[in-house]
């Protein structure tokens, strides 16, 4: 499976410790100084793209001799840098599965604009295969249908985040269950936990983000 690790430049507090161990089972786009905090970590990405307006010149030429694909977009542009650089992973890299890491923490419009990024049309064939990490937290989305979700070993809860109306949810195998439970608008069932390892979900129209997370 072809793995696409997008980096973004949100707090690096909010990283995961095991980024430099994943150099080697995923390919790299830095987005903007995501691109510089790669290099930092000892990871070269396959890719760097951005407007590079948040890194001075110095650390730009850094990027530049590092770096084998650079891509330099206009500030002034209808699509965010992160958007850009999904549709790269996907139709450049042909990326399988995309995981972001630094699109948390931060300016809570940004972290909107990271996490309603699935819900975005042009991405609706991908929304299954696109992933939000950081170090508390493990977001993925699901079109209709039934789905076994595995609990991760470090993380204690559980919650659904309707994105749209949710029609006929179910959840089993988890400590607070639903039978065709109808969502009318966007809203967030946090903080269940998994019974057992595995848990069961399914709907029939909408779209829903499942987090698992820890404190």
């Amino acid at each position: 499976m072809t793995v696409v690790s997008i980096m973004l430049g949100g707090p690096s507090e909010h990283l995961p410790k095991y980024l430099a161990s994943e150099q080697h089972r995923s390919l790299w786009i830095g987005v903007d100084r995501g691109a510089l905090r790669l290099l930092e970590n000892g990871i070269v990405p396959t890719m760097a793209l951005g407007d590079f307006d948040s890194v001075s010149y110095e650390e730009f030429q850094k990027i530049e001799e590092a770096v084998p694909t650079i891509i330099k977009v206009k500030a002034e542009k209808d699509d965010t840098d992160t958007e850009l650089a999904i549709q790269e992973a996907f139709d450049t890299l042909k990326a399988e599965k995309v995981v972001l890491y630094g699109g948390t923490g931060g300016r809570i419009d940004h972290l909107f604009s990271v996490l309603l990024l699935p819900a975005q049309t042009r991405f609706s064939a991908y929304v299954e295969k696109i992933a939000i990490k950081d170090k508390q937290n493990t977001v993925t989305y699901y079109l209709p249908g039934e789905y076994e979700m595995i609990k991760e070993d470090d993380k204690t809860y559980v919650s659904f985040v309707a994105l749209t109306p949710v029609r006929s949810l179910t959840l089993r195998g988890l400590k607070y269950p639903l039978t065709d439970h109808d969502v009318p608008h966007p809203m967030a069932y946090v903080s269940n936990e998994f019974q057992e390892k595995v848990a069961q979900a399914s709907f029939k129209e909408g779209l829903l983000a499942v987090i698992q997370s820890k404190d």
